[in-house]
C-alpha cells in the first residue's frame, strides 16, 4: 500500500489511522507482509513513523496499525516511560532514517498508570526497577489530580500529553525538526477492547485532539 517513501508529516498520520480504522472494522490489508516486501527491506529499512508506546502486549503497533515489515520503527516500555535509550532510539528514527512522524501510544488499563496510582495513595512503592517505572510516572498522575483528574482514562491522557511534552523538552533534535515542520508529534490514547485510537496531542500537525 505504500510504494514510495512517504515525505509529508500529515500523510504519515493519515496513513496510520486508515491502517487502524481497518483494524477496528476487521478488514486489513496486512500491507507489506510478503516475501517480496522482506526482501526488499533487506539491504536497508524504510519506516516512515517512529512509534513510541507502552509494552504492554496488546499494543503490537504493526498489528493494531495494520503496517507490515519497514513501514513503523517501534520502541517500547512499560508505560511509555523516557530514559536515555529511547531518546537514542527516537533520534536515530528521525534522523537517520527520516522519519516524519512520532506517535506516543498509551491505552487505557494501563498497568504502570495503575501501579502509580496505587503507590501515591498507600505510599507504598514497587521493588526493583519496577520502582524506577513508577517514579518516572508519578510526575504525570501528580499533575492530572492537581488538575482535578481522577478518571483512569483522563489520568492516561494526562499522561500521554506529558510523555510528548517530554520528547520536546529533552530532545532538541525533535523539537527543531517539529518547529521546522519536516516531523510531526502526536499523542495517540489507544482503546483495549474497541482497537481504536483517538489523538490526546499534536505539534507540528494540524490535526483534531479528542478528550476522553
Amino acid at each position: 500500500m505504500i510504494d514510495a517513501p512517504i515525505s509529508d508529516p500529515a500523510h504519515a498520520f493519515e496513513v496510520l489511522l486508515e491502517g487502524n480504522q481497518r483494524f477496528v472494522a476487521g478488514t486489513p490489508a496486512h500491507p507489506n507482509q510478503d516475501a517480496y516486501r522482506r526482501a526488499a527491506q533487506a539491504p536497508a529499512q524504510t519506516p516512515f513513523a517512529v512509534l513510541f508506546g507502552c509494552a504492554d502486549s496488546r499494543l503490537a503497533a504493526e498489528i493494531i496499525f495494520d503496517r507490515g515489515i519497514g513501514d513503523l520503527f517501534v520502541v517500547r516500555t512499560a508505560g511509555h516511560v523516557l530514559g536515555p535509550e529511547v531518546l537514542g532510539s527516537i533520534e536515530y528514527g528521525i534522523s537517520m532514517l527520516d522519519c516524519r512522524l512520532v506517535a506516543v501510544l498509551g491505552h487505557d488499563s494501563c498497568g504502570a498508570v495503575a501501579a502509580t496510582t496505587q503507590a501515591l495513595q498507600d505510599g507504598l512503592t514497587p521493588t526493583g526497577y519496577v520502582r524506577d517505572v513508577v517514579e518516572r510516572v508519578t510526575p504525570s498522575v501528580l499533575a492530572a489530580h492537581a488538575a482535578g483528574l481522577e478518571d483512569p482514562d483522563d489520568i492516561v491522557d494526562e499522561h500521554i500529553r506529558h510523555t510528548v511534552n517530554l520528547l520536546l523538552d529533552r530532545s532538541r533534535v525533535l523539537a527543531e525538526r517539529v518547529e521546522a515542520g519536516h516531523t510531526a508529534l502526536v499523542g495517540l490514547s489507544y482503546k483495549l477492547a474497541e482497537g481504536g485510537v483517538r489523538t490526546v496531542a499534536a505539534h507540528g500537525i494540524d490535526v483534531p485532539v479528542h478528550p476522553a
